[in-house]
């Protein structure tokens, strides 16, 4: 099986061409290719394939075998996966995903696609739909004690549940233990995953992200969005704002008239390779 290591500020995906390739088993192949040491190493397995509304659709799963909903991250590597290989050959793509159709515009250079601006659509507070169990309409900077620790929490969805925190020395945090506190926690019952972010000025934020199913990632582009929605409802960022990450910057606008989130960040070929494997 032929397979294209790509990834947006770091956040590594195995993709696979379904209109070439077969693949039967994908939450098991997720967790044996995602394997740091015996596999090719990534944040999950992603596969793009026919659809029958859209120019596109994407299937995503984490690097533990569970398929998620959308990943911004993984969404510009699909528009750049497309158009430098000649499917495609506009600059406004449609893609089918488990939250709903994504549009994707490319900022192609050279005939060659580094950025790509995604629509992530509309976020979602109301914690019946995030889902959240609690006992308001929405959670937003509510004091929730986690175990660990009593942390002030904002939760939105982008399409899968986001618990976004504002602190301070996010670097010094010991994430792999809070975060799994967090995702795992009784009150999201189809676990979460968790944002740690420090404002640093009206428009810039820093941000670690524990992601459900994958652990601590270099980026995740919905939890920038759902941390743009959590401060702007927060009044600690403005509207556009860019968030930076451990694998770099992804600029964000929450538009006020049609109440859709812009992301902007790139995409990114890392090399391709054949997987051989009869578990498929």
């Amino acid at each position: 099986m032929k397979f294209t290591k790509m990834h947006g500020a770091g956040n590594d995906y195995v993709y696979v061409d379904c209109f070439r390739e077969r693949v039967d088993n994908p939450a098991e192949l997720a967790v044996r290719i995602s394997d740091r040491h015996k596999g090719v190493g990534s944040d999950g397995l992603v596969l793009i394939m026919y659809s029958d509304t859209c120019d596109f659709r994407m299937r995503i799963f984490n690097a533990d075998g569970s398929e998620a909903q959308m990943c911004g991250n993984a969404s510009r590597c699909i528009a750049k996966f497309v158009y430098d290989r000649g499917y495609v050959n506009k600059k406004i793509i449609t893609m089918e995903t488990l939250s709903g159709v994504k549009i994707l515009e490319l900022l192609p250079e050279n005939c060659e696609v580094h950025k790509v601006k995604v629509d992530m659509g509309e976020p979602v507070v109301e914690t019946s739909k995030i889902p959240v169990k609690w006992h308001e309409e929405t959670l937003i900077n509510q004091t929730v004690d986690f175990g660990v620790e009593k942390y002030a929490v904002t939760c939105v969805s982008m399409g899968n549940p986001h618990a976004v925190i504002f602190t301070e020395g996010i670097d010094r945090l010991d994430l792999e233990k809070t975060g799994s506190k967090i995702e795992n926690h009784p009150m999201f019952p189809e676990r979460v995953n968790a944002e740690f972010v420090e404002i640093v000025s009206p428009t810039r934020a820093r941000m670690r992200v524990w992601e459900r199913g994958s652990g601590e990632t270099l980026a995740c582009g919905t939890g920038a969005c759902a941390v743009e929605v959590a401060a702007v409802l927060n009044g600690k960022l403005e509207r556009k704002a860019t968030v930076s990450l451990p694998g770099g910057d992804l600029e964000l606008e929450w538009n006020e008239e049609n109440n859709h989130i812009y992301m902007t960040g790139n995409a990114v070929t890392v090399f391709e390779g054949e997987w051989y494997d009869d578990k498929n």
